[in-house]
């Protein structure tokens, strides 16, 4: 590992996006400030209340000690930092009420100076992450790329297409979504996955010279500073999504430059600065301000990518300044092909396609289920999504179409005629039961388990994806067995089932999601319908060693096949019925604009949101329940857009 990407890791190992810098106020700053007790007078109660500086109370976390850092940064003076009060009054150089509290000279005197120097020269977008709330915590819109961003901005930056996030650690998947601020931390693991892949991609982008063209220009020699400055200038435009501060620029073009003479080769040196910004925490974390935040917010929202020359200029010229220029670009970079992607990416989050297409399943059982198939769901219900939302259809029907989108194989499973052409749009006919994505093989699959369906799984999937609802999970120690299965008494997964609904420990749950479940039973483990469950009651060993039999015994039983969502006291008993539930219900209404909130947002919504939810509700309304205007409301709005520097036209 580099030595200049020690501190980065480090800084990466305790989930935070503070720079490495701040290890050393926690370990030298910091302490000098406790033994001179400056915290006793700074703070909302002390004799020094009045004044600029105010410390932490006692016992906060070191995040909080590293935000205070930061922070400390307005009371110094960028021009002449040995002039900053931080320093000059605790060393007495000027009047101070509380005398010398750190003695001149000393090696205490030493390491405040060198942290005040560094204030003055650190970047606007690493001192802004000192802004944190009373908690303590990072701002929730300070993220990091997550595994497809990265992929996708590798491939914009570099020409890149090896795809390097798909060998990173697993992301999780927090409140439904892998962007969340709060799931974001990164682990010595994925540190190290990203000082890999940073190597690995700047020895790519130049093997052979300068092949995919990253040099705006020809070196006349390896100390062609003029050259250096020009290409740091630009590739670290692009990587940081924002133009390099002059203390930046002098710093990677100092690395360059030895790295070029100690080598003998200009893109040796080119090649180290590629390798060093991609592990940068200003290109793995979205820290830019100003316009250049709200182009690199729309980039990620709307392409699940970098911002391009058109978006940084549109950033630079001030048009994302006001609602109406953010609109425009909104409108803009939604009919690009790179929008109809990225919310494929978020149709994929929420509806967790990942479990999908890890789905197995017992293929004596469900000899017609093949990862082409899963493909094949999946692809159904994309086309599904893409058709109402770039057709500015009506978005209710992804609960209730009596249409779908299939292919040969699927046809076979759903009992249809195929289509004439591959995922064709077809017409459901209304014996079929099927309507909407609910009827899709897709969340039928992914709701099941490898040998039968899961009613409580298929339940709580429509609570929490379709209602947004959270059904805490079970006491501990209650006892989950369900009913054994025998040649005396065979039983439906329903009859076993309720056994939770009649558990006065288990039914408070279980009600809200188990007959919900009950409802699809009559649609099997990969989405075929079934009139019947097959059970198979396996010998006991003791009947093997008797000879008594050797092979299950088979029992088709009769599934009733209806459900209920107790809350909307709904009856149904096809999901083309619940589909209909789904989409005339206000709370799943609600539900799409909040799923699509917190894949923009990067956090779930607060009181503090309400109101907006509440206008973007009706804007989704009073839209015709128009989807694209949806993304539209969200992304002009100011939770998305956030910050100091962005405030709607009708509060200015």
């Amino acid at each position: 590992m580099k030595p200049w990407a020690a501190g980065l890791l480090a800084a990466c190992a305790w989930g935070q996006a503070f720079p490495p810098e701040t290890d050393r106020f926690l370990k030298e700053v910091w302490p000098v400030m406790e033994a001179a007790q400056c915290r006793l007078c700074h703070n909302d109660n002390g004799v020094a209340t009045a004044s600029k500086l105010r410390f932490p109370p006692e016992g906060v976390s070191e995040g909080e000690i590293r935000a205070f850092s930061l922070r400390l940064a307005a009371l110094v003076d960028n021009a002449d930092p040995e002039k900053a009060l931080l320093f000059q009054k605790p060393t007495a150089r000027v009047a101070h009420t509380g005398g010398q509290r750190i003695k001149r000279g000393s090696a205490g005197e030493a390491a405040l100076l060198s942290w005040v120097k560094y204030l003055s020269s650190a970047s606007p977008s690493v001192l802004a992450l000192g802004r944190v709330r009373e908690s303590g915590k990072l701002p929730v819109t300070v993220r990091r790329l997550t595994h497809s961003q990265y992929n996708h901005t590798v491939r914009d930056l570099l020409g890149d297409q090896t795809q390097p996030a798909n060998s990173f650690p697993n992301e999780d998947f927090v409140n439904g979504f892998t962007n969340q601020a709060d799931g974001q931390g990164i682990s010595p693991l994925q540190a190290e996955a990203y000082a890999r892949a940073a190597e690995r991609l700047a020895r790519n982008a130049f093997r052979g010279g300068d092949a995919r063209g990253l040099l705006p220009c020809k070196p006349a020699s390896t100390g062609d500073s003029a050259c250096a400055a020009k290409f740091i200038r630009a590739f670290g435009r692009r990587a940081f999504r924002r133009p390099l501060l002059p203390g930046e620029e002098a710093r990677y073009q100092k690395l360059l430059l030895a790295e070029a003479k100690r080598t003998g080769r200009f893109t040796a040196g080119s090649q180290l600065i590629v390798e060093a910004m991609l592990q940068s925490p200003h290109f793995l974390f979205h820290l830019q301000e100003g316009g250049y935040r709200t182009a690199s917010r729309l980039s990620y929202f709307l392409w699940d990518t970098m911002p391009d020359e058109w978006l940084l200029k549109q950033a630079e010229g001030g048009i994302l300044k006001t609602d109406a220029g953010v609109r425009t670009t909104v409108e803009k970079m939604l009919a690009d092909d790179r929008a109809r992607a990225s919310m494929d990416e978020f149709l994929a989050q929420w509806l967790r396609f990942d479990r999908l297409r890890g789905a197995v399943r017992d293929l004596k059982t469900y000899p017609l289920y093949s990862k082409d198939l899963a493909s094949a769901m999946e692809e159904e219900t994309r086309r599904l999504f893409r058709h109402l939302v770039w057709s500015d259809g009506d978005f209710r029907e992804f609960f209730s179409a009596d249409y779908t989108f299939v292919s040969s194989a699927l046809a076979q499973i759903y009992g249809v005629q195929a289509p004439k052409e591959e995922f064709g749009m077809t017409k459901l006919p209304p014996e079929s039961g099927r309507g909407g994505v609910v009827g899709h093989g897709s969340v039928l699959t992914l709701t099941s388990k490898p040998a039968d369906t899961s009613p409580t799984e298929r339940g709580l999937f429509v609570r929490e994806h379709f209602l947004c609802q959270i059904v805490p999970p079970p006491p501990p120690g209650v006892d989950t067995t369900l009913p054994a299965l025998t040649d005396e008494k065979p039983m439906t997964a329903r009859q076993r089932l309720d056994v939770h609904l009649t558990n006065e420990a288990c039914a408070a749950c279980h009600k809200l999601v188990d007959p919900i479940g009950f409802g699809l039973e009559k649609y099997d483990a990969i989405g075929k319908f079934r009139d019947v469950e097959t059970i198979l009651i396996h010998p006991t060993s003791d009947e093997m060693v008797r000879r008594v039999k050797n092979k299950p015994t088979v029992h088709k039983l009769p599934i009733e096949g209806k459900g209920f969502v107790q809350g909307m006291n709904a009856e149904f008993a096809t999901p083309r019925e619940l589909g209909t539930v789904l989409a005339n219900s206000p709370v799943c209404q609600r539900c799409v604009v909040k799923q699509l909130f917190r894949y923009a947002v990067g956090r779930p919504e607060t009181s503090a949101d309400q109101a907006f939810i509440d206008g973007a509700l009706k804007k989704f309304e009073g839209s015709r329940w128009s989807f694209r205007e949806l993304i539209i409301a969200v992304a002009n709005s100011q939770p998305f857009l956030g910050g100091e520097s962005y405030v709607p036209e009708r509060q200015r």
